[in-house]
């Protein structure tokens, strides 16, 4: 066997040994692949560009005459795949990779031209850039050479408006957006910004007709030539002054099916009006009010073009229309009124996805498969009903035996929820929807979960939760219903008494008690999550439960014991119940707060900070099973599997024996205290990867699990004297393969200290450089069926955070 895993993995390791040799011999060959009379451009420089413009006087050299980084692999990948006979194909090119910058004199001057209109547009009007080419052994050098001459400035500011009311909201919202002043340097993109926002304020005050190309500045020379004088022109159309509308009927269509409309909609829009809105579902479909609910388009209203983006955006958001469009009409060219036509297209109302993974480790295997089916118009007004079934196995394998032959867990669950595009509030309609679709949610789910030899639990769950959107980048949630009833069992073969003295949650796992309680969630920022930029992202929730029931408790006059769930007690201890079961007092905050910093280009580095308590109180002494902590997995710690590592310096070979370790193989490792640190740089390798994009990573991880009740054991204690000989730390490497709808993960972590261990012997990293054989052998026989291993590999959908 251990013959086979030597050849086995000398096999995997030999190719890609191979084929970074090739790689790299590929980087220093380019040359090679081109004619004589051709070169390769091995750098650009621009030299006498103010610092501060460097980087974007950069961005107007023509990208096929820049050259690669110097690190990059996109070349030599791309010279591996796309060369035949020692010359470059011109033919069958296959998308991996980067074809090195050729030097083209046509793109060279391009480029100066490109960057001398830059300098201009930046106030330098006297600019002028010279290029100069050095060729030598087919490799090229640009150099761009730029004589900016004197900057100007904005001396004083005009305006020549003809319209008197855009000339007043003009000076009106002016403060509120304008980017030019006395005094500042001149600058183009600050002209057009300018126009951008004049055009955006009138369409937002009843200018529907309103057109960019009305609005000019004039840059008027000065005796001065580092100062000049600018006129912002507003002109009126052809015939007469510029007017403003008022929203008029608004007609409301939906096609008959996903195909799209008949050929004229002209006899469905003068139908009959109720409150200035025609309604017609050729489908037959769909409820009127819920639809209408998100037309912000009302009549006798002043046109406004936030009112039409956001009708655009909460239709999309409904998601039951494939198109949406809005179109006018002024059937009277005499009146204000311009009517709206909003016409829409349904998109598909039922879908079912299969979804299955394969997760394994040393040692296991195993299988999940699940199978959800979605409704996206319930009740005929936009109801999202959701129907989820999942299973799967875990088993482990070796000794020759078949995959499946010993199962040590079992799950199932099946889930559904009903989502409605409002807050459905007793007493109460709140008008929101201005920044977000609101949401209300109801759930219901049953979880199955068998350890074999150990345990069976069962829980039931039923939630009602509200979603809604305080403004694009706060977003908030919260369950003020969250009601679970949970029981479990001891296996009745099972040495109750040895589980109970050396598995320290052993006690959890045949608790029957229910949880009422509310939970909150408060989101900043994550609407910037897939934008290179620097922000800070924050995430914090808080789940709080028994506070009713032990109100209702206390009316009925019943007792309870803080001690009656000390780990192995068979004891029916005097505490409080409700409907014949104990009931969950605990109060559980968590924050999840980045740092995600943008280094220029493609790259990032993202700072992380992972942490949350769980405190059982009143009526409870330990946390329920569910609602405790793990560490380790694709989103957390990545060089240990999920659920594997602490808590504290927790150490499986504290479990009295080998047939106890056996029993409780694969079994949680929980805590009631979690603190966790990411940190990982990320960057583009190959921008053409299978119609993909392939982006890697380097990441370091540290922190754990704790416990906060001595009774299950001092190791596993928080202790903040203790906390750097507790913490856990890996690092390593990812790739992730971007197809613009999904990220697909692949980390490999690998173990650099390892808290189950004690003094030097954290630092495993030591054991892995040289070589790791012993050290694994002797974990192995102390610790059996657990196998110890370095590295952990990852495969996930998105980003880990």
């Amino acid at each position: 066997m251990k013959a086979y895993k030597s050849f086995k993995y000398s096999k995997l390791k030999s190719p890609a040994i191979l084929l970074l040799i090739i790689v790299l011999m590929q980087a220093c060959s380019s040359t090679k692949y081109i004619p004589d009379y051709q070169a390769i451009v091995k750098k650009v420089t621009i030299d006498s560009v103010d610092a501060k413009f460097e980087e974007q006087a950069y961005n107007y050299v023509q990208k096929d005459i820049r050259p690669s980084s110097s690190f990059s692999i996109n070349v030599p990948l791309y010279n591996l795949f796309n060369t035949k006979d020692g010359r470059y194909k011109t033919t069958n090119i296959k998308p991996f990779g980067t074809p090195p910058a050729i030097l083209d004199s046509t793109l060279v001057e391009i480029s100066r031209t490109q960057i001398e209109k830059f300098l201009k547009g930046k106030g330098y009007f006297q600019a002028k850039v010279t290029s100069d080419i050095k060729v030598k052994d087919k490799k090229a050098e640009i150099n761009f050479k730029a004589d900016p001459g004197p900057a100007s400035f904005i001396n004083k500011l005009t305006d020549s408006i003809y319209t008197p009311n855009i000339k007043g909201i003009y000076h009106a919202e002016r403060p509120k957006f304008t980017h030019l002043h006395a005094g500042m340097q001149y600058d183009s993109d600050s002209l057009s910004y300018e126009r951008d926002q004049i055009y955006r304020v009138m369409k937002e005050n009843g200018y529907f007709y309103f057109l960019r190309p009305y609005i000019n500045f004039d840059v008027i020379e000065t005796t001065d030539v580092k100062k000049v004088d600018l006129r912002l022109n507003v002109t009126n159309p052809p015939k007469g002054n510029h007017k403003q509308y008022n929203i008029g009927t608004t007609y409301m269509i939906i096609a008959p099916s996903p195909d799209g409309f008949p050929d004229s909609l002209r006899n469905y829009v003068n139908r009959d009006t109720t409150n200035g809105i025609s309604f017609t579902d050729l489908s037959k479909r769909y409820r009127r009010n819920p639809i209408l609910r998100y037309d912000f388009l009302k009549k006798n209203e002043m046109y406004d073009l936030r009112n039409e983006n956001l009708t655009y955006d909460r239709l999309y958001e409904l998601n039951i229309f494939k198109n949406v469009k809005i179109d006018y009409i002024n059937q009277d060219s005499t009146s204000n009124k311009i009517n709206p036509i909003v016409l829409l297209i349904p998109q598909k109302v039922m879908s079912n996805r299969v979804e299955g993974e394969v997760p394994f480790n040393g040692g296991t295997v195993g299988f999940t498969l699940s199978n959800t089916y979605t409704n996206n118009n319930f009740f005929r007004g936009a109801e999202r009903f959701e129907l989820q079934i999942k299973g799967g196995l875990q088993s482990r394998i070796g000794n020759g035996a078949s995959p499946f032959s010993d199962i040590y867990q079992r799950d199932f669950s099946i889930s559904s929820s009903i989502t409605v595009p409002r807050l459905m509030i007793p007493f109460y309609n709140p008008v929101l929807g201005s920044n977000g679709m609101p949401h209300t949610t109801f759930s219901s789910s049953y979880i199955y979960a068998l350890q074999k030899d150990v345990s069976v639990r069962r829980i039931f769950i039923n939630s009602i939760t509200y979603d809604w959107v305080e403004t694009k980048s706060k977003l908030h949630s919260f369950t003020p219903l969250n009601f679970e009833y949970r029981f479990g069992n001891l296996d009745p073969l099972i040495d109750s008494a040895s589980v109970a003295n050396n598995l320290y949650y052993s006690s959890l796992l045949a608790r029957k008690d229910l949880t009422l309680g509310m939970k909150y969630t408060y989101t900043l920022n994550a609407d910037k999550l897939n934008q290179l930029r620097t922000f800070v992202y924050l995430r914090g929730g808080i789940d709080i439960a028994g506070n009713l029931l032990q109100a209702i408790s206390n009316f009925n006059n019943n007792k309870h014991n803080p001690n009656n769930f000390l780990p192995g007690s068979t004891i029916d201890r005097d505490y409080a119940k409700i409907l014949g079961l104990p009931y969950n007092e605990y109060l559980k905050p968590e924050v999840d707060i980045r740092w995600y910093k943008h280094l220029g280009g493609d790259r990032q580095f993202v700072a992380r900070m992972n942490a949350g308590v769980a405190y059982a109180y009143g009526n409870s002494v330990f946390m329920p099973f569910e609602k405790r902590f793990f560490a380790g997995g694709s989103n957390s710690i990545r060089a240990w599997q999920a659920r594997t590592l602490g808590p504290g310096n927790y150490n499986r070979a504290s479990l009295a024996s080998d047939t106890v370790r056996r029993a409780v193989f694969g079994l949680d490792q929980l805590g009631d205290l979690r603190i966790e640190t990411n940190f990982e740089y990320r960057n583009i390798l190959l921008r053409k990867f299978f119609g993909g994009v392939l982006k890697g990573a380097a990441f370091v991880d540290a922190g754990n699990i704790w416990n906060l009740n001595a009774d299950e054991g001092e190791e596993k204690m928080f202790k903040l004297s203790k906390l750097v000989q507790q913490l856990a730390i890996g690092a390593g490497v990812g790739l992730r393969y971007d197809v613009q709808y999904f990220v697909f993960r692949f980390d490999v972590g690998l173990k650099i200290k390892d808290p189950q261990f004690s003094s030097d012997e954290q630092w495993v990293i030591g054991k892995f450089l040289s070589g790791g054989k012993d050290f694994r052998n002797t974990y192995n026989a102390t610790h059996g069926p657990d196998t110890y291993r370095f590295l952990q590999y990852n495969f996930g959908i998105g980003m880990p955070f």
